[in-house]
């Protein structure tokens, strides 16, 4: 994949309102029914589903390509956009490992933690241990979670730096939890997608959800480590950025 520029729009687009009023209109829909079925269990698929249904009226039609495993297992992912959590969770309905001061934002707090989210405070050192626990217990849960290394966006030009401090959660992994690399790519138009720089999340937002048209995003599901020859968290982080660099091209 070559280098890309960051495209900017110069103005929001009335069709960025059209797609807003459809995700408000489909929030409508299913908080109801996602409401009613925690009633009865903890583990509501509603929240998946809401999240692949906006991930499409935001234009994305995701093709899934490799064998995911679908459940106790660990993705770990590079990171573009917020549209990579809707492409994600809508595909495999997974949980997230997300930052700690997103749980209080106005609906997508509530959306987060509807979806069983393990929040971390990455700079508290002293909560690593509690936060590796409630990773582990989340993967022994069943429902699959992804974990963003990078620990912020980027442009698709490159992968940055992955961490390897909450990979800790799974190193040694237990017989039962797996680590899976995946790759999001979303082609030429990754810079149009990108959230990066100094842009705010709505900013973002409302560019991306003005683009014309739907976009391409192909999700790679690599090929799982090995339990014997990744039991170390920084050869975790360094076998998956490498598998995930190879597979869009990035060398």
């Amino acid at each position: 994949m070559a280098s890309h520029s960051i495209a900017r729009a110069d103005r929001t687009h009335p069709r960025a309102f059209v797609r807003i009023a459809a995700i408000v209109a489909a929030l409508l829909v299913f908080v109801p029914v996602h409401m009613l079925w925690r009633v009865f269990d903890r583990r509501s698929p509603i929240a998946g589903m809401f999240l692949f249904v906006v991930g499409w009226i935001a234009g994305a039609d995701v093709e899934m390509v490799g064998k995911p495993i679908r459940r106790k297992v660990l993705y770990i992912a590079n990171h573009i956009s917020w549209l990579d959590i809707l492409v994600l969770a809508g595909q495999t309905r997974c949980a997230f490992v997300a930052k700690a001061d997103m749980k209080p934002w106005p609906l997508i707090g509530w959306l987060t933690t509807s979806n069983n989210t393990v929040y971390v405070e990455r700079e508290a050192r002293h909560t690593a241990h509690h936060q590796a626990n409630a990773l582990q217990t989340a993967l022994l849960s069943g429902q699959p979670v992804t974990l963003f290394p990078e620990g912020t966006t980027h442009d698709g030009s490159a992968l940055l730096t992955f961490r390897s401090s909450l990979i800790a959660a799974v190193t040694p992994a237990p017989d039962d939890i797996s680590i899976q690399p995946v790759a999001l790519d979303y082609g030429h138009i990754v810079g149009e997608i990108a959230w990066v720089g100094e842009e705010s999340f709505g900013a973002n937002a409302l560019r991306v959800l003005s683009r014309p048209g739907r976009f391409r995003v192909r999700v790679l599901f690599l090929a799982p480590l090995s339990h014997d020859d990744f039991a170390d968290r920084k050869a975790i982080a360094a076998h998956s950025r490498a598998e995930i660099a190879a597979a869009l091209g990035l060398g």
